[in-house]
């Protein structure tokens, strides 16, 4: 009698370009049609943890002036991290950033942008929501977070020098998958950093510092899995910030998630 293994076999997947934009090097100049990807098919592997446990996600108050600045500890797991990793190394690190515009010398780094599957995006928006600002400037908070999401790799002696992130509409795939696309009545106000790595993996250095309007400075160490919160935009309330520079060879990986907020655009 034959057996067969009732596991249904993981469809393939391979790296598509949803989108193209101009591209920002480190040292000035600009990269045209720098892509933004998505993959073909969601792969398996690529899921959040089964057994999570949201009461493991903390909120913590950032004193720097009194701007709008809190960390999220433990939002995902380092397995989560890990895969995270692992999905925007499939699609490739490059010294252009598509979209991103900033002066030379300032953003010295490696990027890549790439567009989540809903699905994942939606169970860590359900982790954290009930920690987020409700409202901004009367802004209500939207019920998901961008599907964009703009990945950095820091190598040793990479920076990212000090600067206001800018504020974003939110982004997600076309129905067919095949192209990004732009939302419409949502616009971000603050920046999510996930750290998916830290010093607990060798990250040498690379802290987040932010400066207070009235000269304080707080170094966030980066520790796989929390999430550092900050205003950013166009607003008195902006925290300037920088990455500080990685001192050892083991590279840092942060993604910047855009959360979203009722747009008076």
């Amino acid at each position: 009698m034959s057996t067969s293994s009732s596991k249904a076999p993981e469809i393939e997947t391979k790296a598509i370009t949803v989108a193209e934009l101009p591209g920002s090097l480190p040292l000035g100049g600009i990269v045209p049609n720098t892509p933004i990807f998505a993959f073909s098919n969601p792969p398996a592997w690529l899921k959040p943890d089964s057994v999570f446990n949201p009461s493991r996600v903390s909120r913590e108050e950032i004193d720097c002036d009194g701007a709008l600045a809190f960390l999220l500890r433990n939002v995902v797991t380092t397995d989560e991290a890990a895969l995270l990793i692992k999905a925007s190394e499939f699609f490739g690190f490059r010294e252009e950033a598509p979209g991103i515009s900033t002066p030379p010398g300032m953003r010295m780094n490696k990027s890549v942008h790439w567009i989540a599957p809903g699905s994942f995006l939606k169970i860590l928006f359900s982790r954290i929501h009930h920690l987020l600002p409700k409202t901004i400037d009367g802004r209500k908070l939207s019920n998901q977070l961008s599907h964009r999401l703009n990945i950095y790799k820091y190598d040793q002696g990479d920076v990212f020098n000090r600067h206001i992130d800018g504020d974003w509409p939110g982004y997600g795939l076309s129905d067919d998958g095949r192209s990004m696309v732009q939302w419409p009545e949502v616009y971000s106000c603050l920046s999510m950093l996930l750290y998916l790595n830290g010093v607990e993996n060798g990250v040498e250095g690379g802290a987040t510092r932010l400066f207070g309007r009235s000269g304080t400075v707080v170094d966030i160490t980066p520790k796989t899995g929390d999430a550092l919160f900050f205003r950013h935009g166009f607003s008195p309330e902006s925290v300037m910030h920088s990455g500080q520079r990685v001192t050892g060879p083991v590279p840092k990986y942060l993604a910047r998630i855009n959360v979203l907020y009722q747009s008076e655009r």
